[in-house]
């Protein structure tokens, strides 16, 4: 397993949080993710042999936030 922080931008509430939550642990692969509203971030904890990083920007900026 492999953890890696990725900014997400765009959020503004808690539905946001759970929205980018959602996503992200239906990437294959991912075993948990901690997103914060805070600091606009996401710790994702993933499988690097089933997903990449690319793949969660992707989830996240399919669900409609950005992650530069």
């Amino acid at each position: 397993m492999e953890s890696v922080k990725v900014k997400v931008d765009g959020m503004t509430c808690m539905g946001c949080v759970r929205s980018v939550t959602n996503v992200l642990t239906g990437v294959a692969g991912v075993k948990s993710a901690a997103v914060s509203l805070e600091r606009a971030e996401a710790e994702v904890t993933f499988d690097p042999a089933v997903a990449n990083v690319g793949q969660l920007k992707a989830a996240i900026q399919d669900a409609g936030f950005e992650a530069p």
